[in-house]
């Protein structure tokens, strides 16, 4: 009897020394569908590296409005260790100083050089990209073989896919176009790039009326000249992709999401990938890295354990996981190679190209700078305003300069 009461009572104190021992590491990451996602990532490839450190991972979601909620959080210093670093908000986040710089704690060696810049400000890297896209240019075989054009492919320049577009719209009945524009700087912002433009100067101020700026803007605006383009509130979408599963438009400018999209909603539609056209004036592509890090608060008690949770989210059979599961491009440049690429269909050959896109041209991560979503907007309306045809070029950028001067003098 008290060999048994010695026993329970070992075994309490084992119990106590192991919870004791033990870390939770808490991630904040988005809400929808992510919680799913990462939930299962976390059983398969994470808890079981990390378990025999005594390390626990729960996955705290943050609904609605990721960025407002983080933002309370850290300030009240109740965030988690790790946390979703949206790209284009990386950095007015970082400016907090509530972020820690992984320098000399996570080797950025292995990931994708652009995703890595990103992320860093100063020479200090504050995320670990933890997958990505680019915009690749989607588009609809049926419709090219029926006007017997040629597939766009990755040798066009803006001058080459407007032909192939003006002659696909010619030669299919009305209510079919060539090509869907979204006006928005989201996909707008790709070819200004490829001119060379620079979203802000040394001193933070963006110059909307340089040439590369107005020279982009003129080329993707005059698409909509003769309906050859066409917005998607136009055919009552909502996006580009919603235009392509209508089968009436040849191509779409979109990243990888659109693979699952058109998957679901369009199965029977046949369509292909290639690189975004090259600019004729600098014979490079631009493009956008959207992208979402793996960041590490400041202010965790329990940096090693979370350090440890890092590195088993972004190792290669975690990489691996979510690229053959199509939930998103990995960022680790030696999957590259991953046999998932090369395999044989629409949504691999999808992934291959948006991969691709991340270093090829001129290439920058999605972002709006310290203004905000604000400095989006005024772009967006200036397009709107001349894909609508209510105003000229030369008038919607005036406009927009006057108003990105104000933004930004605040």
């Amino acid at each position: 009897m008290k060999r048994t009461a010695l026993s329970l009572l070992s075994l309490a104190l084992l119990g106590s020394a192991a919870l004791a021992q033990q870390v939770t590491i808490k991630i904040n990451g988005y809400g929808g569908t992510d919680p799913a996602i990462v939930g299962d990532l976390i059983n398969k490839f994470v808890k079981p590296i990390v378990a025999k450190d005594n390390i626990n991972v729960v996955y705290e979601p943050l609904q609605g409005d990721y960025n407002k909620a983080l933002t309370t959080l850290l300030a009240a210093g109740n965030a988690g260790d790790l946390l979703y670093l949206p790209g284009e908000t990386a950095g007015g986040f970082i400016a907090t100083g509530k972020l820690l710089p992984l320098n000399g704690l996570v080797s950025t060696t292995p990931f994708i050089k652009s995703l890595n810049s990103v992320f860093t400000v100063k020479g200090q890297t504050y995320a670990i990209a933890k997958d990505f896209n680019t915009l690749s240019l989607v588009y609809n075989k049926d419709l090219f073989d029926e006007a017997k054009v040629a597939y766009p492919n990755a040798n066009d320049t803006w001058k080459s896919l407007a032909t192939k577009l003006t002659a696909v719209k010619k030669a299919l009945p009305s209510g079919y176009y060539g090509i869907c524009l979204q006006p928005g700087f989201d996909r707008f912002g790709a070819f200004a790039y490829a001119e060379g433009w620079k979203q802000f100067d040394s001193a933070g101020k963006t110059n909307l009326l340089s040439k590369p700026f107005v020279d982009a803007f003129t080329w993707y605006t005059s698409l909509a000249k003769d309906k050859v383009g066409v917005t998607p509130s136009e055919i009552s979408q909502g996006w580009t992709g919603g235009c392509m599963q209508t089968g009436k438009v040849a191509v779409a400018i979109e990243g990888n999401w659109v693979a699952g999209f058109l998957k679901d909603n369009a199965p029977n539609l046949k369509y292909g990938s290639t690189l975004l056209p090259k600019a004729d004036a600098t014979g490079k592509r631009g493009n956008f890295l959207y992208t979402v890090g793996w960041a590490l608060n400041a202010g965790t008690k329990n940096k090693a354990a979370a350090i440890r949770v890092l590195n088993a989210l972004t190792s290669v059979d975690a990489q691996n996981y979510v690229l053959s599961e199509g939930l998103a491009i990995p960022s680790r440049t030696a999957l590259q190679n991953n046999p998932f690429f090369t395999k044989a269909g629409a949504g691999s050959e999808n992934a291959r190209v948006v991969f691709q896109g991340a270093t090829d041209g001129f290439v920058s991560g999605f972002n709006f700078g310290p203004a905000g979503a604000d400095w989006s907007k005024i772009v967006d309306t200036a397009l709107a305003s001349v894909l609508s045809g209510q105003k000229s070029v030369k008038d919607a950028l005036a406009s927009a300069q006057a108003d990105m001067n104000k933004l930004q003098s605040r």
